[in-house]
């Protein structure tokens, strides 16, 4: 898709840095470098994809802005589609502002949030589904954030997708047949193994649906939020989970008063722990406004771990706890696993039925793995990591897969009612729409909007 406009932008990051560069995209890119740049070696070719050093000049001033590589890569052989130029600087803002002036007076318009990468989706140099992608390796907090983020960037996603949509192609090819045949020879019967087709395409989609509660963890992260009566040891639990001596540990009740938090990364979710205060009846005002800010905490947390003191019986206030937790997502936690058992898992399951505690010992560091492994399970769900295929880690994605399932056992429904094949293939080009919303085949401009105005301006 041909644009009439030059965009440019700053790519680097606000700030000062060592290199800083400036991007621009378009018609007029080679003319803008021709009248911005100086070379010590006189008039240059510019070949595609070479690199240059030289001057940026004000060419209304001669003066010399910086001292640069740039290169000019033709199209359709760049990130855009189009010609790009690159000017590789020093990182001081000052002096990219003052060359991204230069560029705009030269013929170039500031860029729009995200306006390099659009062009590359509409010129067909990328999918909607690695545009996003671009802006996951970005913002990825952990190792396999940035995996699944790669992944889609090189198309496993796109891929997957594809071979969803022509299955369905194939199907409704066949029914489209079939409906031909019975305009001139009466009833026709559909594709013999339609129905065992469509069926194998609605599983696989839904296999890949179960995988967002996990994609969306790894993408956004989760809260995990400790909580407990004095001195029953979150904070060493704390501490234990870090690795770190994070938190004060003393044997006086109330040593935490404010809430501590600290991130770890579990098999690639980068959970957030929340330390908070002893929860009993407070002594001081100070003691009290840390109590009062737990129950906050709790509100909003993806999921609690209340700790109980294996070395004592069930309190009165450990039971007030369970109370008022149970409704939430917990892992309930019995510490102190190297003291006497005093406190049986029978005494906290007639509390909680559906949720089996943990023994470990914060002190030693004995059902540590296994609190870990707890903790990923309970935010990523059953089925995580045991797919195959891509991950997908935004609601934009699960929307579509469940209008896309939602037609598809339309169509189930009418193959095995016999109903007549113009309300099948409709069902079909339904959920091959909304597969098509995924990768940018049937996409809004609404949409478009919407997704590309959360990148940066030089992306």
């Amino acid at each position: 898709m041909p644009f009439e406009d030059t965009i440019a932008a700053i790519a680097t990051p606000p700030g000062v840095g060592g290199i800083g560069i400036i991007r621009i995209s378009g018609s007029q890119s080679e003319a803008i470098a021709r009248l911005l740049y100086r070379s010590p070696k006189g008039s240059i070719p510019f070949q595609s994809h070479h690199l240059y050093h030289g001057r940026i000049i004000s060419p209304a001033t001669g003066l010399i802005l910086d001292e640069v590589l740039i290169t000019l890569m033709r199209k359709p052989h760049s990130y855009t589609g189009e010609d790009l130029l690159e000017i590789h600087g020093h990182g001081n803002p000052l002096i990219l502002e003052a060359v991204l002036t230069e560029a705009i007076r030269a013929g170039a318009r500031l860029a729009a949030p995200g306006e390099f990468t659009r062009r590359a989706f509409l010129n067909n140099r990328i999918d909607l589904t690695q545009a996003e992608a671009l802006m996951g390796l970005m913002t990825a907090r952990t190792g396999r954030g940035l995996e699944i983020a790669h992944a889609h960037l090189q198309g496993a996603l796109h891929r997957q997708i594809e071979t969803f949509r022509q299955s369905l192609i194939e199907i409704l090819a066949g029914l489209e047949t079939a409906l031909d045949f019975s305009a001139d020879e009466g009833e026709h019967p559909p594709p013999a193994n339609a129905a065992t087709q469509l069926q194998t395409v609605l599983d696989r989609i839904q296999e890949l649906l179960v995988t967002y509660r996990e994609g969306k963890m790894i993408r956004q992260g989760a809260s995990a939020v400790i909580i407990g009566r004095p001195n029953v040891g979150k904070s060493s639990l704390l501490n234990r989970l870090l690795g770190e001596n994070r938190a004060i540990v003393t044997a006086i009740p109330g040593t935490t008063r404010d809430l501590i938090e600290e991130s770890i990364d579990i098999h690639g979710i980068a959970v957030r722990l929340t330390d908070t205060a002893g929860l009993r009846n407070p002594d001081t005002i100070i003691e009290k406004e840390g109590i009062d800010r737990v129950w906050e905490k709790l509100s909003a947390a993806d999921l609690v771990i209340p700790v109980f003191d294996g070395s004592t019986p069930l309190t009165g206030e450990d039971q007030d706890l369970l109370e008022k937790t149970k409704q939430q997502n917990i892992i309930p936690v019995i510490n102190k696993a190297d003291l006497e058992h005093l406190l049986s898992d029978e005494a906290l399951q007639g509390w909680l039925p559906q949720a089996r505690p943990l023994r470990i010992s914060a002190k030693t560091g004995a059902g540590i793995p296994a609190l870990k492994e707890a903790i990923y399970r309970r935010l990523a769900g059953d089925q995580a990591e045991q797919t195959d295929g891509s991950v997908i880690t935004l609601i934009r994605h699960k929307t579509a897969l469940e209008k896309t399932i939602g037609h598809l056992m339309q169509v189930r429904e009418s193959l095995a009612n016999a109903m007549s094949y113009e309300f099948v293939a409709f069902d079909l080009r339904e959920a091959l729409d909304s597969l098509g919303e995924i990768v940018g085949v049937t996409t809004t401009e609404d949409v478009l909007d919407r997704i590309f105005s959360t990148f940066c301006i030089g992306k």
